[in-house]
């Protein structure tokens, strides 16, 4: 099936973000995340900003997988290497299985853009309970890399040879 002959297929995704000074006023990367995501024909299944604490992560994130209805989280912000950092810590036991070739592809892209200091960022990507995960730096330039060249393409059903979007029926076989 080409890719012409298949029809966009709208996700319901919730964005995250983590900060401990970002408001909804000054949270740039989390808009333009709802922005982008729209754009490209998703709806907005929920929109939040969490402290960056391990816990609080979590038990949003946790609530939105246990949620039915959304099918991608995307979180920006705390993948870095501070002591106030703990996207991934929060994150990783959530997941049944981790995409690594999520991180491996964003710090390559990245450092082009940035170079040696795109190995700082310890943004990942999994799947838990039949729902995407994809963390992000907090920076809107990060945000915007990581969605328009790694996570639009694959949760556009239309990406050929294959896409995530595609698998999400077949993820809690």
């Amino acid at each position: 099936m080409s890719a012409e002959s298949r029809s966009f297929k709208p996700l319901r995704i919730a964005v995250l973000t983590v900060s401990d000074t970002r408001d909804e006023t000054t949270d740039k990367s989390g808009a333009l995340l709802v922005e982008r995501l729209r754009t490209a024909g998703h709806a907005l299944a929920a929109k939040t900003i969490v402290r960056d604490d391990i816990y609080a992560i979590r038990a949003i994130v946790s609530a939105w997988v246990a949620d039915a209805s959304v099918e991608v989280v995307v979180s920006t912000g705390g993948t870095g290497i501070t002591g106030r950092d703990g996207t991934p810590e929060a994150i990783e036991v959530l997941l049944d299985k981790e995409i690594d070739g999520f991180g491996e592809l964003f710090r390559a892209i990245s450092y082009d853009e940035i170079g040696a200091s795109s190995l700082q960022s310890r943004c990942l990507a999994g799947v838990a309970n039949a729902t995407y995960i994809f963390c992000l730096p907090g920076s809107m330039n990060a945000c915007a890399t990581g969605w328009d060249k790694l996570i639009a393409p694959q949760l556009d059903f239309r990406t050929r040879p294959c896409n995530l979007a595609e698998l999400i029926p077949r993820l809690k076989e």
